[in-house]
C-alpha cells in the first residue's frame, strides 16, 4: 500500500548567503528553462537511486542536509531585473520540503519510479524555489529509495555526478566541514567574481571571437538536400526521438580509442562527424557539443551548472575515418578552451551574423553525457562475446516525440547503459527523416565496432 506521509524537511539556519551576478553557465541555462515555459520539466535533472542498506528517514535527511550546507548552489534562486540582468541570491536560512511515500519494499522500486516522475514533471520556480526536490520511499521506518531531482539551474549533469559522490562520502560519515576542508569547491558567486574580473572578460571575449571566426568560416549549410524544406515552416511539426542500444558500441570504443591514442569520448564524437559528412553532402561539420568545464579541481568539485556549448568545426570530415578521429582530438581541445563565455552576450553577436547571411549553419548538438565514477549512471559492463555476434544485439527504438526545437536539426546524446552504450537522437523532421535517423546511428555504430573487428575480435 502506498500513501503520503506528513513531510520532513531540510532545514538551513546559519549557511553560507550573499547576492551577486549571475554566473556565465546559470544565465545560459536561465535563458533556455524560462523560454521553454511548460515544457522546461524536459531540463530538470533527476535521480532515482537505492537505499543500501535502508537508513531511517531522519539520517537521510541529514545527510541531504550536508549537502545542501556543503553546495551553495542547492540554495540559491534567480531574480530577473531585464533582459540583460540575472542576480543570484544565496539563502543563509530556509526549509526544503522532503516528499515521503510509503511501500512495501516488494513495491519500493515502483513507488520511487512514480515518485521521480511526479517530482521532475514540474518546472520550478526560480525566484522562490530553491533549485532541489528529495523525496523518500519509506518502508517500515526505513528509507528505501532516495529521489533527487535537480533544477538545471542549479546543476548539470556533471554536477549531479558531484552530488552523489559527495552523497557516498556523506553516508560513510562525511561532514560538509570535513569536505570543504579535503576539497574546497568553487561556489556559484566566487565564481561570478572571477569572470567579473579582467581576466575573466578577456577569457570572455576570446572565447566570443573564437566561436564568430568559426562560424564566418563553416558551410552556410550542412544538409545540401533536407528531405522535406517544406516542412520548415510549420510550428506544429514535431520531432522524432531515436534511441539506440549497442552493446558492441559499448566495447568497440575502447579499442579504437588505445588504437588511436585518443578518448573514447572522441572515438564518438569523430564518428559522429564522419558520419554527417558522409550523409549530408557537407566536408565540413559543426557540433555544438556540451562540454563540462571542470577543468581545476574547484570546478570539478563544484555542483553548479557550470557546462556550456563549444563550437566544434571538422573540415575534410569525410575523407577518412581514422584521420577525422585523430584530428578530432586536437580540435575538441581548441574548441572546449573555448567553451566559457557570457552566452547572451554571445547570442546577440550570432543574430547579427545570422542576419548578415554570414553565419555557418550551427544546428548540430553533441552532447556526451557520460560521467565515469558517478554510481548510478556507470553502469557499463562491456560484454565478453565476440563483435561480431554483439553487434546483432543492437536495439533501436522510438520512445518519444518533442515539439519543434529552435536552431536544431539534429542533437545527439551519448548515455551509459547496462551492458551497452546507448546514442539518443532527436532529429528535425524537414531535415533528416525517420531512415535517416537510423542510417546515421547505425552508421557510427558500424564505423567503431569495424574499426575495432578490424584491429583483431
Amino acid at each position: 500500500m502506498t500513501g503520503a506521509e506528513e513531510r520532513p524537511a531540510v532545514r538551513l539556519v546559519s549557511a553560507r548567503s550573499g547576492r551577486g551576478p549571475a554566473t556565465w553557465g546559470q544565465r545560459a541555462i536561465w535563458g533556455v528553462v524560462t523560454r521553454l515555459g511548460d515544457d522546461a520539466p524536459r531540463y530538470n535533472v533527476p535521480v532515482e537511486l537505492p537505499v543500501s542498506p535502508p537508513r531511517p528517514v531522519a539520517r537521510v535527511v541529514a545527510d541531504v542536509t550536508e549537502l545542501v550546507q556543503l553546495h551553495d548552489s542547492l540554495h540559491t534562486r534567480w531574480l530577473s531585473a531585464g533582459e540583460d540582468d540575472l542576480e543570484q541570491v544565496v539563502d543563509g536560512s530556509g526549509e526544503l520540503p522532503v516528499e515521503v511515500r510509503t511501500a512495501t519494499p516488494e513495491q519500493a522500486a515502483e513507488t520511487g519510479a512514480a515518485l521521480l516522475a511526479e517530482l521532475a514533471g514540474r518546472p520550478f520556480d526560480h525566484t522562490r524555489e530553491w533549485p532541489l526536490r528529495i523525496g523518500l520511499v519509506v518502508s517500515e521506518g526505513l528509507v528505501h529509495r532516495l529521489v533527487i531531482v535537480g533544477a538545471h539551474t542549479g546543476m548539470d549533469y556533471w554536477g549531479l555526478g558531484r552530488l552523489l559522490r559527495d552523497l557516498e562520502s556523506v553516508q560513510a560519515g562525511e561532514t560538509a566541514a570535513s569536505l570543504r576542508r579535503a576539497r574546497a569547491a568553487q561556489q556559484p558567486l566566487e565564481a561570478a567574481e572571477v569572470q567579473a574580473s579582467p581576466l575573466g572578460r578577456r577569457r570572455d571575449e576570446a572565447a566570443r571571437r573564437y566561436w564568430c571566426e568559426q562560424l564566418t568560416a563553416g558551410p552556410g549549410r550542412i544538409f545540401r538536400n533536407p528531405v522535406a524544406p517544406e516542412l520548415a515552416d510549420d510550428p506544429d511539426r514535431t520531432f522524432p526521438n531515436a534511441r539506440l542500444r549497442s552493446p558492441a558500441l559499448a566495447v568497440a570504443v575502447g579499442r579504437v580509442a588505445a588504437e588511436l591514442e585518443v578518448s573514447d569520448a572522441a572515438v564518438l564524437l569523430g564518428a559522429a562527424s564522419h558520419q554527417l559528412a558522409r550523409m549530408s553532402g557537407s566536408s565540413d561539420v559543426l557540433f555544438q557539443v556540451v562540454v563540462g568545464n571542470r577543468f581545476t579541481p574547484a570546478a570539478a568539485a563544484s555542483v553548479s551548472t557550470v557546462a556550456q556549448e563549444a563550437l566544434f568545426r571538422l573540415t575534410d570530415a569525410d575523407r577518412d575515418f581514422g584521420d577525422a578521429v585523430r584530428r578530432t582530438r586536437s580540435v575538441a581541445l581548441s574548441a572546449f578552451r573555448h567553451a566559457a563565455y557570457d552566452k547572451w552576450t554571445l547570442d546577440r553577436e550570432v543574430a547579427l551574423l545570422v542576419e548578415k547571411g554570414e553565419a555557418a549553419d550551427h544546428s548540430y548538438w553533441w552532447n556526451d553525457t557520460r560521467d565515469p565514477g558517478v554510481g548510478p549512471f556507470d553502469t557499463v559492463e562491456p560484454p565478453r562475446a565476440a563483435l561480431s555476434e554483439l553487434i546483432g544485439r543492437t536495439e533501436i527504438a522510438w520512445p518519444t516525440e518533442f515539439p519543434a526545437r529552435r536552431n536544431v536539426s539534429m542533437a545527439v546524446d551519448v548515455l551509459t547503459a547496462p551492458g551497452a552504450l546507448d546514442l539518443a537522437m532527436t532529429a528535425d523532421p524537414a531535415v533528416v527523416d525517420r531512415a535517416g535517423m537510423e542510417r546515421f546511428l547505425r552508421g557510427v555504430e558500424r564505423l567503431i565496432v569495424a574499426e575495432a573487428i578490424a584491429l583483431g575480435d
